[in-house]
Formats: structure tokens, sequence, C-alpha cells
């Protein structure tokens, strides 16, 4: 477990986005960054993002940390899919899977979506909103308010001071260098 403040650290590999980010590193330099100080790996499995189901077997083969499936995965065929591919764990958006509960990571898109979910299963809270990029109105503050169980924080995390007390874990994507930098300066 990464040792700031005993959160873990999902390291994402992400080389862009459909919201404009583009990374001027390549995958392979953003792997390398990722599995230096990650504690579990993001890959991204949708195209959107430039991911794909085989790069979650190619990071599988670089790596003996848990890879997390980064995706929508809105069918349990996809989840299946990402299990299938090497994923240690799958995130699923706006939906409960009906297969590898234990394995998911649901990420809610509304407040009233994280109501429903039951407090033994893995929880993503992103401040961003899919359907435009943007941030959301509902913050990660009022999330855990309403869950008590593992949560994760996502998106718009630059550095260290960006995690949110009551965060079990933060994902970082589009700033890993930057938080990794922050993240020096702190120890």
């Amino acid at each position: 477990m990464n040792t700031l403040k005993k959160i873990q650290l999902i390291a994402e590999v992400k080389t862009r986005s459909p919201f404009g980010f583009r990374s001027d590193k390549s995958w392979d330099e953003l792997f390398e960054i990722a599995n230096t100080v990650g504690d579990i790996i993001s890959i991204h499995t949708d195209p959107r993002w430039a991911g794909s189901f085989d790069l979650i077997k190619k990071a599988k083969s670089l790596t003996k940390k848990p890879i997390l499936a980064k995706g929508i995965h809105a069918t349990d065929k996809e989840v299946q899919q990402a299990i299938d591919a090497g994923a240690d764990y799958v995130l699923v958006v706006g939906r409960i899977p009906n297969i590898h509960q234990d394995k998911c990571l649901i990420e809610p898109t509304t407040l009233s979506e994280l109501k429903k979910i039951p407090e033994n299963l893995k929880v993503v809270w992103n401040s961003r909103d899919l359907s435009d990029g943007g941030i959301k109105k509902e913050t990660f503050e009022e999330a855990r308010k309403i869950f008590g169980g593992w949560m994760c924080q996502a998106s718009n995390i630059k550095t260290v001071t960006d995690i949110k007390s009551g965060a079990d874990a933060v994902l970082v994507g589009t700033h890993l260098s930057e938080f990794v930098a922050s993240q020096k300066k702190e120890n």
C-alpha cells in the first residue's frame, strides 16, 4: 500500500480522453510511471480513451501488481471480457453487475444511484461528469456522507493536497506525473 496517508494509489495509464486530453507521454512511458508508484494500475478498455482489452493483457504481462480495467463496462459480458483478459478489478459505471461483484469498483453517476449501492461493494466517486467532461455539482464530501463503505476519489487530482478526507483510495490519471512529484515533496 502506498504510504501516503495510508491511501491506495490507483495509477492510471491514460494517453487521451474524449474530452480533449492528450498525454505528451507514450502508453509505455505512462505504464512505467504507474507501475513504479501505483498500488493498483488502471488500464483503459474503452477506445474513446485509447483503451482496449488487449492492453489489459499487455499490462498483466509487464507487472505483478493488480490491474483495474477502466471503462464503462455497460454489460456483464464486458466485465467478463476484462476478467478473461487478466484484470483483477473492473470499473463499472452507472450500474451494479450481476457477476464478479467482489472484483468490481462501482462508479455511480449521481448521488441517488450511490444510495442504491450496498456498502459491501467498492465505490469510485468520479468528480468528472462523463456526459460532457465537466465537473459534477455533487461532491465527494456529499457522496462520503451517503456511503460508509470503501470509496475511491477519482478525477481532478493534481497533487496530494487534492485528496479528500475520507478517501480510501485515489485514482490519478491525467495528472499522474504532477501527482507523483507532489508526493515526493511530501515524503
